[in-house]
């Protein structure tokens, strides 16, 4: 029986829709590599009706690398490394903006495992986008300015402190999480370590500032990447099902949940692959 994995782009830059695979069944070791190889070509991939259990989405997050535990997100029941997004009008969302996640720490994801496991009739959909073609329609010279820069990245710009103040111990959990994670600095252009490639690695999230410019520059050159980063063209939209799956390349994409279903509930699993530190080789 042929193992050939069958994937439609979604889009010229960013998006794949993988077909004829089981999730639920593990992957050999041949379906892996397609999948691994058609991961960095296409950044994010999309998988309709795969009820996995949360320990089959670790196991297959497992492939790809060790996982992160996040330190305030709730999890699903028994396995903690697969995060609960459960958003309704009790607990509305804190993802509707554009963001790469855990982007607050040394070495953020490589990538995330996100399955629909309850959604609303209509809305919620996610959006991602492209660093890789973000930064590749940018002009020579703004390439040159951006390239030896460094911006700082900081969890309670996702975070804040008034969010999570609910009960004693939901503070003295954001308390350990700020002293665990002070603010530090990525390269504004990161190169991915397997393709080589070039992306824009701030986002909306967590990048607080360039450091050495002055706080109007930054800011200035900031919101323009911001703005830029999410451009229509540069991104793909998925409307989803329940039981589709998303795999998608966190050290070059940024992603946006819309928030446009409440009061209706949206339930969520997601596994975070560990990743590397950002470097910039030009």
């Amino acid at each position: 029986m042929s193992e050939k994995v069958n994937i439609t782009p979604l889009g010229p830059y960013i998006g794949g829709q993988v077909q004829g695979l089981d999730l639920t069944r593990g992957l050999s070791d041949n379906q892996f590599e397609q999948i691994y190889h058609a991961l960095i070509r296409h950044q994010v991939l999309f998988f309709r009706d795969q009820p996995i259990t949360p320990a089959q989405q670790r196991g297959l997050a497992l492939r790809f690398g060790n996982l992160h535990i996040h330190p305030v997100y709730p999890h699903a029941e028994g396995v903690e490394e697969i995060i609960l997004l459960d958003t309704h009008n009790d607990n509305p969302p804190d993802n509707d903006n554009w963001h790469t996640d855990v982007t607050f720490i040394e070495t953020p994801p490589a990538g995330a495992i996100l399955a629909a496991k309850l959604l609303p009739e209509t809305g919620g959909d996610t959006l991602w986008t492209s660093g890789i073609a973000a930064y590749e329609a940018l002009s020579a010279p703004l390439k040159r300015l951006l390239s030896g820069l460094e911006a700082e990245h900081d969890f309670r710009k996702s975070f804040p402190e008034y969010k999570h103040t609910r009960t004693e111990a939901e503070h003295a959990r954001w308390r350990e999480a700020v002293a665990k994670n002070p603010p530090l600095t990525h390269p504004v252009v990161r190169t991915h370590p397997v393709s080589g490639k070039q992306a824009l690695f701030v986002n909306e999230g967590f990048t607080t500032r360039i450091v050495d410019l002055t706080q109007k520059e930054s800011d200035a050159l900031l919101a323009f990447l911001f703005a830029h980063i999410t451009k229509p063209e540069f991104q793909v939209r998925w409307r989803w099902q329940e039981n589709d799956i998303a795999i998608w390349d966190n050290r070059v994409t940024q992603h946006y949940a819309n928030a446009d279903y409440l009061p209706a509930r949206r339930v969520m699993h997601r596994a975070t692959i560990l990743g590397d530190k950002p470097f910039y080789r030009g």
